[in-house]
């Protein structure tokens, strides 16, 4: 089978059993989404669900965040990672955000990644939920799912992932793909004790033939 053929079938394979699929942060704005993506950052998406509603009721808005104590954004996001450098990253972002684009959210890429607390991960997902735009963001489940599959191939880091995804999957599929692929990776191909004998997808795996001796 080539890589091509690959695609295609694990493509199919996801289209055909989870034909909805979409991030499971809760949000009403592109602002609303971008503080809840960096706060995602190494925590699950249900602890920032429980995070961003008090957040939002006490800084609605990007100028009352550049406007915040740090003490006050660490009180509420204190239940998350790595809140010291969050608040900082919070705080920072809106102020750059008032300062640079207008309170605008900016669609591009590079320019996103500008904003502090941002990276090439979080920057792809605003890109592509928000602007729509071909992007596929590769975090620790994306990263793990697609190397088990062999849609990627010793893959160095997640930029090197992402390019090997990209050159393969459709521009109009890279949105769902992106979904498809992390909520595989959060609820079945999870990093231990993955559920190998509910996958769909064990024909491809290299993972399941090293680990339960099947033969593809």
């Amino acid at each position: 089978m080539t890589r091509k053929q690959l695609f295609q079938q694990v493509l199919a394979k996801f289209r055909e059993t989870m034909p909805v699929a979409e991030t499971e942060l809760e949000y009403r704005s592109p602002y609303e989404l971008l503080v809840a993506v960096i706060l995602s950052a190494q925590c699950t998406d249900k602890r920032v669900n429980i995070i961003t509603p008090p957040f939002f009721k006490r800084f609605p808005t990007v100028e009352l965040l550049a406007g915040a104590a740090q003490e006050d954004v660490f009180e509420l996001i204190r239940s998350c990672s790595y809140p010291n450098s969050k608040t900082k990253h919070l705080i920072g972002m809106a102020q750059t955000l008032i300062r640079d684009y207008s309170g605008e959210l900016p669609g591009a890429v590079d320019e996103l990644m500008k904003l502090p607390g941002v990276g090439r991960k979080t920057a792809n997902v605003i890109a592509s939920i928000i602007f729509k735009q071909p992007t596929l963001a590769v975090d620790t489940h994306v990263f793990r799912v697609s190397d088990r599959l062999g849609l990627t191939q010793n893959a160095k880091n997640p930029f090197d992932a992402e390019k090997q995804l990209t050159k393969y999957i459709p521009e109009d599929l890279r949105a769902i793909a992106h979904h498809w692929l992390i909520l595989h990776g959060r609820y079945v191909c999870t990093a231990r004790a993955p559920k190998c004998g509910s996958c769909r997808f064990t024909e491809w795996c290299s993972y399941y033939r090293k680990t339960q001796g099947a033969k593809v």
